[in-house]
């Protein structure tokens, strides 16, 4: 990897933490989200140090989990000036940036891929900050901490560090220090100044726009009510139902949730106003629910599950009911997770998303780069096909509804 100039002229000291207990909340939230400090919310829930802290006291992470916390921290002249989530992985699950190829490849010829470092927000497709630098310091404490990071795998003779869902910016930072650059895609709404979801619909195509309205009036048709709850206005009753929802989609997708019950309760304390739980009631009883992490720009869709079955019910309360929150603040986008080409027909976009990638063994990171390489392709391509499937109006002047 190839020096930062910046670190001339300034030594940065690398220190691994392994657990939040051990840092200063406001110390490491001036890194991840020095917007708060002036009473802005947060552009990315999840990297404050109250979510990550809920991830590890919940014992989502740690011990048992395949996720040991390993936080980086650099100094310079003892001040605290960046941090990184990073984690000792041991398999590659909850990541979505799929990499078991790699592994079952290297091990296959008799390499040993697991323990790997993995910077990241645990269970989290959402794209956000991974070098989270005090501002000022951004040249030295990126450069120091994929450095750090790196250099410590190289020591402990670890495979590889992954740095997922990182902005495109740390993306091209991190390729110039001689990390490998991997491009993958999601599908997001965004928000074009929209006045409501009216003015949205009036944006797509006569076709999708029917078939969004005859949705929503589906899933409006299941026999109850829909309400969504933010901030004081969450209690612990909704976290018993949507612990209900939770458990039924994480058995079926992973085997087992990766959350785990404590986390919702940590999360009732000290994330309800980051968070907007859409949930369905049908005869008195809870049967559907969204959740949702609330950015200063982004809305971030993550967990969905239901007890009953209704006919739209799910896109309603994943995708629409999304959508009105997004308008409702003034929002930019909806990140609507992982995959999931049925988003495209209602309004969601594909959208790059980026990681980077270091590996230890020469063959096996020759190799990557080459498929790399080949994957970005195809993923420019398939970005570009889809776009042109989406949803939105290709012509000014349609047939009349």
């Amino acid at each position: 990897m190839t020096n930062d100039p910046a670190l001339q002229e300034q030594e940065v000291e690398i220190r691994v933490v392994s657990s939040l207990r051990d840092i200063d909340a406001a110390q490491w939230d001036a890194c991840a989200c020095p917007e708060a400090a002036a009473g802005e919310r947060a552009l990315d829930p999840f990297t404050t140090h109250r979510f990550l802290s809920a991830l590890e006291d919940s014992g989502s992470v740690g011990a048992g989990t395949g996720w040991q916390p390993q936080y980086l921290t650099a100094w310079i002249d003892g001040t605290l000036i960046g941090v990184a989530p990073m984690y000792v992985k041991s398999h590659s699950q909850g990541e979505y940036i799929f990499d078991h190829n790699w592994a079952h490849a290297y091990e296959r010829a008799g390499g040993r891929y697991y323990p790997k470092l993995q910077i990241a927000v645990p269970h989290t497709p959402a794209t956000g900050r991974r070098f989270l630098v005090r501002p000022d310091f951004e040249a030295a404490g990126v450069a120091a901490l994929a450095q750090g990071a790196v250099q410590l795998a190289a020591d402990n003779r670890v495979s590889s560090v992954h740095v997922t869902f990182c902005t495109k910016q740390e993306a091209e930072r991190g390729e110039a220090l001689g990390l490998m650059l991997r491009k993958t895609q999601q599908f997001h709404w965004l928000n074009d100044n929209y006045a409501d979801f009216d003015g949205f619909l009036a944006s797509l195509s006569s076709r999708k726009r029917k078939n969004i309205r005859k949705e929503r009036a589906g899933a409006q048709a299941f026999g109850g009510t829909i309400q969504t709850f933010t901030g004081d206005d969450l209690q612990p009753e909704h976290w018993d139902a949507f612990w209900e929802f939770y458990q039924d989609t994480g058995a079926r997708k992973w085997g087992t949730p990766y959350l785990t019950r404590a986390f919702f309760d940590i999360a009732q304390q000290t994330l309800r106003d980051d968070m907007a739980l859409v949930l369905a009631e049908r005869n008195g009883r809870w049967i559907a629910g969204a959740l949702n992490f609330i950015g200063a720009k982004t809305l971030y869709g993550r967990y969905w599950g239901c007890v009953e079955h209704h006919p739209y019910l799910h896109f309603e309360l994943c995708y629409y009911r999304a959508i009105d929150i997004a308008i409702a603040r003034g929002m930019e986008r909806v990140e609507a997770g992982a995959q999931g080409q049925h988003k495209l027909a209602r309004g969601y976009l594909p959208t790059a998303t980026w990681s980077l990638h270091w590996i230890a063994d020469p063959g096996l990171s020759d190799a990557i780069a080459r498929y790399l390489e080949a994957e970005r392709a195809a993923v420019d391509e398939e970005i570009s096909v889809l776009t042109d499937y989406g949803p939105f109006k290709r012509i000014e002047v349609e047939e009349q509804e």
